[in-house]
């Protein structure tokens, strides 16, 4: 079993983000703006989104946005965190910059 899923700072993460839009789950990417690879990864990030308008999607930079990471300390970009309605984080990790990735990962979960 993968610890991150117990993260207390991920679950709060994830509640936050179906707070501020309630979906049936929620997909939020973890990146810096001054990653590279993050730049030419969030266009496909957002296709992914208009895609599954079901679902949360938030684009978070781990500078900007430190306050709402709590203690976490992501070191490799991009990083996704997938949960459900309920508030349970059902992925959390490292991704190839691929964005069919999000679909697949998003099959593969049920959501």
């Amino acid at each position: 079993m993968n610890p991150a899923l117990d993260d207390p700072d991920l679950r709060a993460l994830l509640r936050a983000t179906l707070a501020a839009t309630p979906a049936g789950g929620a997909v939020i990417c973890l990146c810096a703006a001054w990653c590279g690879t993050c730049r030419a990864y969030e266009p496909g990030f957002r296709q992914a989104a208009a895609a599954h308008p079901a679902l949360a999607f938030r684009w978070l930079d781990v500078e900007d946005d430190a306050d709402a990471l709590g203690d976490l300390d992501i070191e490799t970009f991009p990083t996704l965190v997938i949960g459900g309605a309920d508030g349970a984080v059902r992925f959390a990790g490292p991704v190839l910059p691929q964005p069919a990735q999000i679909t697949r990962l998003l099959h593969s979960l049920g959501l």
